[in-house]
């Protein structure tokens, strides 16, 4: 039976690996050698899931929206990924690879982040831990995502803007790999999705599988069986999908929906639906679908929401895609927005716009009366107050 996880060598199917320069083999290598040994430690299993439990405040509920399955005739559950510390599901993958970089003996952090969530994530462990810490972001996700950048500081780390290109996720990932060429030996790089070269995807995708495992214990006691019918997340780089995937992704009869970005229309030019859009090709050390110019330049990604605005996916969303596995769907900025607001008026609850993409396949996408559907809500929307803001003149 063909697996959708990894393989020793970093494939998902004719995805993954490690397209590095050089100076960069040994930071890989030494971590490839060591990840899974690491992780396999009984110190380091219990020193992780109690920081999950006492520090990040795991298990997340697993919360039946009612008024919202009454709106669209079927069980959404909502995993609450939105009430972590820090506001989103980035904390279990730093809280995880801080602990992995200590085992290797470093004592630098340098990070990447679009909408600022993994930044702030990777800044509270840094500060939990006493490491120092320098977060590349882009100077127009800088303006954008202005209390998460005023967060990163409090927290004690040095926040660098990426000036080049599109000033946004992509630059800042470029930024943050310079860095890591010119400090190989002190510094460990915390990627903050399942992309960049093998074992970052297998790896960030392990230490978010916990929201997999949570789901299926919670299901269990509260529908008498362990797995959903379809479990849906939105997918930028796509760790917090990678997570709620996880434990289902060799179970067939879990339907698996994906929800890109589709900006202002697929074909607007102004878009991030990565599975629509791209091409095979190598960013940032992997081989994925690419959004790309016909001569194999990189397109720039354009989305609302700062974490979903990136030209590719990560290796596994890609297998998933080209095998069929997994459903793709693209969902708008005003589809997005609009989700996100009946959420707040429906339950209560405001969500994040990355979250709120994939809330808003439900006005086209039917399901039957019986079916339990998983939604995973990553992040919760503090963050995009001004955004909404200004898009609904609040």
């Amino acid at each position: 039976m063909m697996s959708y996880h990894a393989d020793e060598r970093g494939y998902y199917g004719e995805y993954g690996g490690a397209f590095i320069p050089e100076m960069l083999y040994p930071n890989c290598e030494e971590l490839r050698q060591n990840y899974l040994k690491i992780m396999a430690e009984p110190s380091f299993q219990e020193e992780f899931h109690q920081l999950l439990k006492d520090y990040v405040g795991r298990p997340t509920p697993l919360y039946f929206a009612e008024r919202l399955s009454k709106k669209y005739n079927t069980k959404i559950y909502l995993k609450r990924e939105d009430l972590c510390h820090t506001g989103a599901h980035k904390v279990n993958n730093t809280i995880g690879q801080i602990l992995m970089a200590k085992r290797l003996g470093k004592h630098r952090i340098i990070a990447e982040t679009g909408a600022g969530q993994h930044g702030v994530a990777t800044a509270t462990v840094c500060a939990l831990m006493g490491i120092e810490c320098v977060v590349y972001m882009g100077e127009i996700d800088i303006a954008r995502q202005a209390p998460n950048v005023a967060r990163m500081k409090m927290l004690g780390a040095e926040v660098r803007p990426a000036t080049s290109g599109s000033k946004t996720l992509k630059d800042a990932t470029n930024e943050a790999i310079r860095d890591w060429i010119n400090n190989p030996v002190d510094t460990h790089y915390i990627i903050g999705s399942v992309v960049g070269p093998h074992p970052y995807p297998d790896m960030v995708a392990r230490f978010q599988s916990v929201i997999s495992e949570e789901v299926k214990s919670q299901l269990l006691e509260k529908e008498g069986r362990e797995d959903p019918d379809f479990v849906v997340a939105c997918v930028g780089g796509g760790s917090n999908a990678a997570g709620a995937f996880y434990h289902f992704l060799d179970t067939p009869e879990v339907g698996i929906i994906a929800v890109e970005a589709a900006g202002k229309g697929i074909h607007s030019g102004e878009s991030a639906a990565t599975s629509a859009l791209g091409k095979v090709g190598i960013i940032h050390g992997s081989k994925t679908l690419l959004m790309q110019t016909p001569d194999g330049q990189i397109t720039e990604p354009y989305s609302i929401s700062a974490g979903l605005d990136y030209p590719g996916v990560g290796p596994l969303h890609a297998h998933l895609y080209t095998s069929g596995r997994g459903e793709f769907i693209s969902i708008t900025d005003d589809e997005a927005m609009k989700a996100g607001l009946d959420l707040c008026k429906l339950e209560g609850i405001i969500p994040a716009i990355e979250s709120s993409h994939a809330l808003a396949i439900f006005k086209d996408r039917k399901f039957k009366e019986d079916d339990v559907v998983v939604v995973n809500l990553s992040g919760r929307g503090d963050k995009d107050l001004q955004n909404y803001i200004d898009y609904f003149n609040l």
